[in-house]
């Protein structure tokens, strides 16, 4: 008898999995992938390059907590992430701040004068009700067009207007010349990688882990008091209400006879080519070699999924099933997929914690 059935193995399901067991519960973790780690798992290629299979992921935290946590299970590479974007046959800096107005527009604003680059678009009056108002509010209509619009509909299949406010509402304003993709206080990438994070946090006397395994297939074989589950909730409940739309991806991998392949991690392509970015992870782990790995990412309608699509008639669809999960006893539903909602790592951290709280242990 196992006091928790967790389903699925990243990072809420293995977070919580690694508290109760410390707790003194007994904890049984299965997935139907035939790895630990989720989305986050990364492995050493053909050409002995790590690579993360699903995309790249770098944690980044204000919170000392969910940080000082995972650095139980790890040593980091205190790597910043640098992203740049390919406007108009340059490659700028993104976010977009300072320089790359100047590089842009062959103008020559400083700290002290960029402001009125910004004021000179800006309308306070402005109604949101869309993505694309709400990134023109901040960066006006022209850096809208360049940066954005093209890259949102390789993305979702849909233009910003036809998407909620949120998924543009975080695009920070820069005026200086911080050319960091995060700026929170803790950033990095596990020094022996994910999968041996993942490795080492399941790693308890407490914890059984079973791969290739459907919940569905051995729920009724399985005896345990209590459910975590983490995986889709519309899938959990036999999709009774439709299913739960999500955007894919597909990563291509290719290696080529260089040191480096480009200028940065990450490369996005809002306008050119079919992809949306290319990711190099040699810029993560530091790896000297003299071959490079990348990763190109196209958008899919079809696959795995990734990306809630936030429309406010997904979020009503997901409302149904959230209703009907809380009208269960003992089973508890926590991540992106349970949610139907996109987290950064170390808010499902801070997540999994919270519900570990709420639990009677």
């Amino acid at each position: 008898m196992f006091d928790y059935l967790i389903v699925g193995c990243g990072f809420a399901g293995s977070v919580c999995a690694r508290i109760l067991a410390e707790k003194n519960k007994k904890v049984l973790i299965v997935d139907k992938r035939n790895h630990i780690g989720g989305n986050a798992y990364d492995y050493y290629n053909k050409s002995d390059i790590m690579v993360h299979k699903y995309g790249p992921h770098i944690f980044h935290t204000d919170d000392k907590v969910v940080w000082n946590f995972i650095s139980r299970f790890t040593k980091w590479n205190k790597y910043q992430h640098r992203v740049l974007s390919y406007v108009d046959g340059k490659m700028l800096p993104f976010p977009i701040n300072l320089d790359t107005i100047n590089m842009l527009y062959g103008t020559c604003y400083n700290l002290q004068n960029i402001n009125e680059f910004y004021k000179s678009f800006k309308n306070g009056r402005m109604n949101i009700q869309n993505s694309r108002d709400m990134i023109v509010s901040k960066l006006g209509e022209d850096l809208y067009k360049k940066f954005f619009r093209g890259y949102t509909k390789k993305q979702w299949d849909l233009y910003p207007e036809e998407l909620d406010s949120e998924v543009t509402a975080r695009i920070p304003v820069r005026f200086n010349r911080d050319d960091r993709y995060f700026t929170n206080r803790y950033q990095g990438i596990p020094k022996y990688g994910y999968t041996r994070m993942f490795k080492n946090m399941l790693d308890h006397k407490n914890i059984k882990i079973m791969l290739n395994v459907d919940y569905f297939e051995i729920k009724d074989e399985i005896s345990y008091k209590n459910l975590i589950y983490t995986g889709p909730i519309d899938y959990f409940f036999s999709y009774c209400f439709g299913n739960l739309p999500y955007r894919s991806l597909e990563f291509v991998q290719e290696t080529y006879n260089v040191e480096h392949y480009q200028k940065a991690g990450t490369v996005n392509y809002p306008n050119d080519y079919d992809f949306t970015r290319i990711t190099e992870y040699k810029y993560f782990t530091g790896q000297k070699s003299p071959v490079t790995t990348i990763m190109k990412e196209y958008s899919r309608a079809e696959g795995e999924p990734y990306y809630p699509i936030p429309r406010k008639e997904n979020k009503n669809l997901y409302k149904k099933y959230e209703e009907k999960a809380k009208k269960l006893n003992n089973a508890y539903f926590i991540g992106r997929l349970a949610n139907y909602k996109y987290f950064n790592m170390d808010v499902v951290v801070s997540e999994a914690f919270e519900l570990m709280n709420k639990i009677e242990l």
